[in-house]
């Protein structure tokens, strides 16, 4: 695993996020590890680094928290997208799009 330059993964991290929380609910840990396993290794977040992200984005009303027990387990919270976080991923998914064509364009970087 080639590991990202710190301002790349920053630059990604929110986009990341609100995409694993696309479809359902997740618990932090369960976010991590699914953009971990959807990048096929290439991203991963350390749990200092995921949850002042997670938290920043809970004030700015992307993603609404909620704590969850269950029996046996740990207490955990578990994150949803908003509808305001729903369009800052709609916003976020186009911005980087141009971007990235820009940086295809620009290096001659190929498409895997």
């Amino acid at each position: 695993m080639v590991p990202l330059d710190h301002a790349r993964k920053n630059g990604s991290a929110q986009l990341l996020i609100l995409a694993q929380l696309e479809t359902r609910s997740r618990h932090g840990y369960e976010i991590g590890s699914e953009i971990e396993r959807r990048s096929g290794g290439s991203v991963s977040f350390q749990p200092a680094s995921l949850y002042p992200v997670l938290y920043r984005m809970e004030r700015r009303g992307w993603i609404a928290g909620r704590w969850v027990e269950k029996q046996g387990q740990h207490r955990r919270r578990y994150y949803r997208l908003t509808a305001l976080g729903r369009a800052e991923l709609a916003a976020q998914r186009s911005s980087w799009s141009e971007f990235l064509a820009g940086l295809r364009q620009t290096a001659g970087l190929q498409d895997a």
